[in-house]
């Protein structure tokens, strides 16, 4: 449901996505000078994306999960290494 009336609305019809059929965008008030082509093309712009992360996140979590998976492992080994020095 759309309450205001005083707002510039941008519809785009074609996203590509085989589960929207349109997306809407509403424009801040503070835009509504930009030209209606340069509001339209950005609009495009991210209706079109994928919402994948930039390929340095994704390089980020991969080194952080496998700064994880390192210290799970050496956590492994200590312990294991304690439990047999106790036994033995």
């Amino acid at each position: 449901m759309l309450k205001g009336t005083n707002r510039q609305v941008i519809e785009i019809t074609q996203t590509d996505c085989e589960y929207f059929e349109k997306v809407m965008f509403f424009v801040k008030p503070e835009c509504v000078n930009i030209s209606d082509g340069k509001l339209r093309e950005r609009a495009n712009l991210i209706a079109g994306t994928d919402n994948k992360p930039p390929a340095t996140k994704l390089r980020k979590k991969r080194a952080v999960f496998a700064a994880q998976l390192a210290a799970a492992a050496g956590a492994g080994a200590g312990v294991t290494a304690l439990i047999a020095a106790i036994l033995t």
